[in-house]
Order: C-alpha cells, then sequence, then structure tokens
C-alpha cells in the first residue's frame, strides 16, 4: 500500500507541475483550485487499479469508486468551465499576486504543489471506507442516499448561481433566490454532505472512525480557511451593503429558514 500512496504523490506533483505550466499560459491561478478535484479523481483510480492488481477489489469498492468519480470530475470540469475558462482570475489569487510581489510566480508553484498532499489527506478516508471488508449491508443504502442527495444539491446550487451570474441584470446584486434563499454557500454545504457518504460506506468495518476525518477537515477548511472567509470577504468586497444585509437574514452554511432583517 505504501507504494500507492508514494505513485499517487509523485504522479500528483507531475499532474500539479502541468497545471501551474498551463495557468502561467492562461495566465489565470484560478487553475489551482481543478488540481486538488483532479488528484483525487486520480488518486482513486489508482486505488482501484492497485486493488485490482492484487486481487482485492471488492462490489463496495467499485460502488465508492463510481460515488467518488462522479463526484470530483462533475466538481473538476463545474471549476474549469465557471471558474477557470470564463471568470477570469479569481481576485482570490490576483490579491496573492499583488500580495506576493516579485515571489508571486515561485510562491504560486508552491501553491500547486500543495495540493497533492491535500488531496493525499481526504483519499485517506475514502481509500479506508472502500476497503472495508465487511459484506454490503443497508448502510451502504445510506451512504448512495447522501452522495445522491449531495450531488444533485451541490449541482442545483452551482447551476443557480451561474444562472443568477449570467443575467447582466445581476451584476453587483446578491443571489438570494433558490438554494441561496436558506445559506449563503449551500454549494459548500452540499460539499460538506459528500464526505459523510464515505463515513457510511466504512460502518461495520474496522476503525470506521478514520473516515469521520473527510467530513470533519472538510468542515473545518470551508467554514473557517479556505471556503467561506475569502468567499465573503469577496462579496462584500463587489456587493457592499447588500451583501451585508444578506449576511444579516441569511444562515452562513447550513440551510436555514431566513431570518427578518434587523429593523
Amino acid at each position: 500500500m505504501s507504494t500507492l500512496w508514494i505513485s499517487i504523490l509523485v504522479s500528483g506533483c507531475l499532474l500539479a507541475s502541468f497545471a501551474y505550466s498551463q495557468a502561467l499560459r492562461m495566465g489565470t491561478m484560478a487553475l489551482v483550485d481543478v488540481v486538488w478535484t483532479s488528484v483525487l479523481a486520480l488518486g482513486g483510480l489508482s486505488f482501484a487499479v492497485f486493488m485490482q492488481a492484487n486481487d482485492e477489489a471488492t462490489p463496495r469498492m467499485w460502488i465508492v469508486l463510481v460515488v467518488f468519480l462522479a463526484w470530483s470530475l462533475r466538481l473538476t470540469f463545474y471549476l474549469l468551465r465557471y471558474r477557470v475558462l470564463s471568470a477570469g482570475e479569481d481576485p482570490r489569487y490576483a490579491n496573492l499576486a499583488q500580495y506576493w510581489g516579485g515571489n508571486a510566480k515561485r510562491n504560486f508553484y508552491f501553491l500547486f504543489l500543495a495540493q497533492v498532499p491535500l488531496a493525499a489527506l481526504f483519499l485517506w478516508p475514502v481509500v479506508h471506507a472502500a476497503s472495508n471488508p465487511s459484506p454490503l449491508a443497508i448502510t451502504d443504502l445510506l451512504a448512495l442516499f447522501i452522495a445522491l442527495s449531495s450531488l444533485v444539491g451541490e449541482s442545483l446550487a452551482d447551476q443557480q448561481l451561474a444562472e443568477f451570474r449570467k443575467n447582466p441584470s445581476n451584476s453587483g446584486k446578491v443571489c438570494n433566490s433558490g438554494l441561496w434563499r436558506c445559506s449563503r454557500h449551500p454549494n459548500y454545504f452540499f460539499e460538506w454532505l459528500h464526505w459523510w457518504t464515505y463515513a457510511a460506506f466504512a460502518l461495520g468495518g474496522p476503525m470506521a472512525w478514520i473516515s469521520l476525518l473527510g467530513p470533519l477537515l472538510m468542515y473545518i477548511f470551508l467554514r473557517y480557511i479556505t471556503g467561506i472567509p475569502h468567499a465573503e470577504r469577496s462579496s462584500l468586497k463587489s456587493r457592499g451593503e447588500a451583501y451585508r444585509r444578506y449576511q444579516q437574514t441569511t444562515s452562513p452554511f447550513f440551510p436555514w429558514i431566513p431570518r427578518q432583517p434587523p429593523s
């Protein structure tokens, strides 16, 4: 198994380096967001090949792989289409480039490479769930229900936001309809929900708690580190008072009934 992880890290670094070269050519460092999801997909496929070659593949492993690839590839293509190819440079990375100054190119390369061990960290609970040796059970149906719900929810949230942004009359306005009426970041919520899929797949197996690292780490990253803090700063900068009112009435993460604005 150690050979598998080494191969994932090495191939991931090669993929990150290629993506960085393309980011320089395209002039958009937002391509770094695609590295994480791409390395996850690559790692999932590598694990399946490894298990098959060692005659250790199981029905649960193939089910987990299909679910995992459906999630990672959908997110990869969404990010490519709406964050990299059509939106121009992400304000987060434009600000980073300005902050880093002459060291920007070097630092961005390290940022691209950093996605590889981060992806490996999140791949760990997935691999653990896929390796669960216990027979298929009703908990696997629960896992599939969570996976489908999160995939549909995140896809719908992304589509609603994309449709809102396509309308020129919405420039400078806040998307507060559909799923965005109940949460300021419903896409993040459903992405977090997705990682409970692997916790459910791991139930009944040894050390099932390892797969709880997925939703735990994802919540910390989205809520406090890479997700909501950056998105909210950018939205306040671009939408000002309209977004402040949105913050006063709408839950930041977990969907909930909107509050009345303060008088």
